[in-house]
């Protein structure tokens, strides 16, 4: 099992920025992928940014150039640095993290964190 803590959310106004953080525990041997989601009210979950465990990344075309995700492996966390942030990015990210095959490919979430970004 893997569990996730997030912090780092809040308001800010549009054109901030926050820095997400997350850090696993447990069995943390077997993540690949960790990344962030976010869901706003009445939508679904979507992908922000994924990192794998070798540093490859992508992230949702909505973010690109003004978020940036990281990972510090010796600390088992990953990072969401939001930048330029618009009222659009409203939302409870979450925090997620995915097996490698060999563990069962399975997937764990966090709690959740609210970014609150005002016009």
């Amino acid at each position: 099992q893997v569990q996730l803590m997030e912090s780092g959310g809040g308001l800010v106004q549009a054109g901030g920025s926050l820095r997400l953080s997350c850090t696993a525990s447990g069995s943390v041997f077997s993540i690949n992928f960790m990344g962030w989601y976010r869901q706003a009210p009445g939508k679904q979950r979507e992908l922000v940014a994924r990192i794998s465990s070798d540093g490859s990344s992508n992230y949702a075309d909505s973010v690109k150039g003004r978020f940036t995700i990281s990972r510090d492996n010796a600390k088992n966390t990953v990072y969401l640095q939001m930048n330029s942030l618009k009222p659009e990015d409203t939302a409870v990210y979450y925090c997620n993290a995915d097996s490698f095959r060999v563990f069962g490919a399975r997937t764990y979430w966090g709690q959740g964190t609210q970014v609150t970004v005002s016009s």
